[in-house]
């Protein structure tokens, strides 16, 4: 083999070798490629069924509350007014003043008994979240913070109606009951101030402040269960969590969901 013939041959090696290798590392990016495509498709996945899971927990939640509130209606309230029918008759029949006292004591119990089961049965039983828009829903929790008097809430948004499911609306509901709570047991604070919008590419945002003692969210070494709570609430629809606090300036919540593309 001359010369020439012998540098021919090594340079179609190397050319040869040198497209293998181009082809071992095209063929290694796509696999990697794939690679994060496939695990990017099942953290999705997994992500969806995440959320499936909570709200369908929530559901169940609920339908179970509503069982429980039936039951206690229908069983432990006939079997209380049953007792309560009895006793009216012991009283009426009975003439001795003292055992007639003690009667009527056992009755006003019982009665009072009874009215706090129905009322607890008509709270679990009475579907507010589906019934009703989430406007009113907010503005009646706000009312019933307002009677107690110990903190001023007031509440804004700009849509005149918005058309929200069980789980957003149970979600939104709350997370703002546990804001109120965390403010005014913590807190000290005189205002609450509540804002949900919505726009174009929003599906909602909902914004809390209160203007109470604060805290450094620095010193803080692990998270209350009220915080957690609203972070997981959150999490349950896909919706970021933000929170912003600082001594003696208040503390802020801001949670946005964004419409879906």
């Amino acid at each position: 083999m001359g010369k020439t013939e012998l540098i021919i041959v090594l340079i179609l090696f190397n050319i040869f070798f040198i497209l293998f290798v181009s082809a071992v590392i095209v063929y290694i990016r796509k696999y990697q490629q794939r690679k994060r495509e496939y695990m990017n498709e099942i953290e999705i996945k997994t992500e969806i069924h995440k959320r499936e899971l909570l709200a369908t927990q929530l559901e169940i939640q609920q339908a179970t509350m509503q069982q429980i509130g039936r039951e206690l209606h229908d069983n432990i309230g006939q079997k209380l007014t049953l007792v309560s029918l009895y006793t009216q008759q012991l009283l009426y029949e009975n003439r001795v003043p003292e055992v007639s006292e003690r009667i009527d004591q056992i009755s006003q119990i019982i009665n009072q008994s009874l009215q706090d089961l129905r009322s607890l049965s008509k709270t679990l039983t009475d579907d507010n979240i589906n019934q009703k828009e989430i406007v009113t829903l907010i503005q009646e929790e706000v009312d019933n913070t307002n009677t107690f008097k110990r903190c001023h809430v007031s509440f804004e948004h700009n849509f005149k109606q918005l058309d929200l499911g069980f789980v957003h609306k149970n979600v939104l509901l709350r997370i703002i009951q546990e804001f109120i709570q965390n403010s005014i047991k913590h807190a000290n604070c005189k205002n609450i101030f509540i804002k949900l919008n919505t726009s174009e590419e929003i599906l909602w945002e909902l914004n809390l402040r209160d203007d109470g003692i604060g805290f450094d969210s620095t010193e803080i070494t692990s998270n209350g269960i009220g915080l957690t709570n609203m972070k997981n609430r959150a999490a349950i629809i896909g919706a970021d969590f933000s929170l912003e606090s600082e001594k003696n300036t208040g503390t802020t919540l801001h949670i946005i969901l964004k419409k879906q593309p």
